[in-house]
Formats: structure tokens, sequence, C-alpha cells
């Protein structure tokens, strides 16, 4: 049976590539077995200054209530641990979220809405030493004022979004944070502004991948807006050159180009995506 055209709906936008016009079909015409696969930060909650004050958009967890029955899986995946995401996001106890899983910390955390529980392996070791050696480390490389430490369980985050020169903060940190990290057996992932210091072997690739191959996917989406998002990318692009049809999506950022240029569709952040969950939602019968 061949795949549906694509609805002229102005909540559902046309991606500007043929491979993701392919995955949206796929993913219109067989939606019991794809997966929606979406980071949280900048995604599904708008960025702030303040990490632990981000919520998901108001529009948020309606229209993932309203898709997630119809599909196989969303999987909500992020640097933070599982159980902040749950909490900030409002998915605990939601009727309709039953198919949610939350892959945190890259995927070494899982909680799933159907039990509410979250499982994990043991933590890094070397994650206690760098926070340890971590505020020396910053006070030798200038003790940038407005720089902050994020305590993430399985990772440690240095913000530079509320220095005086952000940027400045955040190329002056990189060097002394690799050298740090990679003392302890540790990598540096830079994102928006942050630098975060986690285990090898953790990504949004290999955690999307992992859940995908559970599920049996035979289509994904996939959305992020940050550089962290790019293994997620990868990984479906490989999915790809294997016959899994897949739609790439950034939500939008002038921070980060990188995502937007590999991406089959650019939305205008989280309301962009809330938009698209809602388009998808309404015509995936």
């Amino acid at each position: 049976m061949g795949t549906p055209d694509i609805p002229e709906d102005s909540a559902l936008p046309v991606p500007e590539t043929q491979a993701g016009r392919d995955g949206l079909r796929a993913l219109l015409d067989r939606p019991r077995t794809a997966v929606i696969g979406l980071d949280f930060d900048g995604t599904l909650a708008p960025i702030v200054a303040d990490p632990d004050q981000a919520r998901a958009h108001p529009g948020a967890v309606p229209a993932l209530s309203a898709l997630a029955p119809k599909v196989a899986s969303v999987a909500v995946v992020t640097g933070r641990p599982a159980g902040v995401a749950v909490r900030n996001g409002g998915f605990a106890g939601v009727p309709g979220l039953e198919h949610l899983v939350v892959l945190g910390h890259y995927g070494a955390e899982r909680w799933d809405a159907a039990t509410g529980t979250v499982t994990a392996p043991a933590p890094h070791p070397g994650i206690a030493a760098v926070r340890a050696e971590l505020p020396g480390v910053l006070d030798r490389a200038g003790a940038w004022p407005g720089t902050w430490i994020e305590e993430k369980g399985r990772a440690v985050a240095v913000h530079t979004r509320r220095a005086e020169d952000p940027e400045a903060a955040f190329d002056t940190l990189r060097a002394p944070l690799t050298d740090l990290a990679t003392r302890h057996g540790l990598i540096v992932e830079p994102g928006r502004l942050v630098l975060e210091l986690r285990p090898p072997g953790m990504d949004k690739g290999v955690a999307l991948l992992d859940h995908l191959r559970t599920t049996g996917a035979e289509s994904v989406l996939y959305a992020g807006d940050d550089l962290g998002d790019l293994p997620a990318f990868a990984a479906l692009e490989k999915l790809r050159s294997e016959g899994i049809p897949s739609l790439l999506v950034c939500s939008g950022s002038s921070e980060v180009t990188e995502l937007a240029e590999r991406a089959d569709l650019v939305v205008d952040g989280p309301e962009g995506v809330v938009a698209l969950l809602n388009g998808l939602a309404a015509h995936a019968d």
C-alpha cells in the first residue's frame, strides 16, 4: 500500500527535503510503528537562565497526550536526570501518556510512564572526583562572575549564560574543563553556553537507537535544538541508509545553526514543536 500525500495543513508543515517528506509520510501512514523522539530544554521547554526553572511549554503535555496513544512510543531524550525531566515536564500521572518514556542522562536512566519508575546503573566514579576539583579549576581559569555549576547526578555542567561576556567565558573554560574531564575518564559535551562533563559512550544517538531497536520502530521523528542533539540526527541518518524513514526537526535557535543545517524541518522553538505534535496527532490515523 502506498503512503498518503502529506495534508496541506498549516498545523503540519512540509519538510524541505525529500528524505524528510518520506519520513513524515511513513509516520502518517503507519503511526502504530512510529517513534517520536524529543529533546527537553529548548524543544519541549523554552530555554531560561536558570535550568531549575525550565518548564514544558503549556501546550506540550496536551499535545503529547493526544499523540502518544497513536504511536509506538514517545521518548523524551535528555541530558537531565530522568526524574527532573519528568517533574519539569509534568509528565507523571497524565492520561494518554502511557507510551511515554524519559531517557535521562543520555539514556543512562529510564523512566516509564506506565510504571512511574526510574531504572539506572551506578554512577561513573569520575563524576565525584570532577565535582570535588571543579571549583578550583574555575578559580584558576579566572572565576568568571556569573558562571555557575549545575549538579546533574551523573554529570556536572558549567553554565556561562549569566556571565558578563558569556561567549568569552565559554571559550576560556573549554580547554581547562576538557583537561579535567580527561584526567577522570570523562568527556566534555558543549551546548548553548554550557559545558557538560559526563561519562563517554553516553549520547542521544546511542540512547535513541537502543530505544528504537527495543520498540521495533519502522519510522522515527526526532526534534532537538542543541549540539547535544547532533548524535541523534546522525543516528537517524544512518537508519535512513538501512531503509528506515526518519524526519529530523530543529527547534529553531539563533544560537546554534549546525542543527538547522542538517534538519529536514525547522520550527519556531517549543511553540513550533507543540504545533507540529498537534498536527501529527490530528493526521496520524
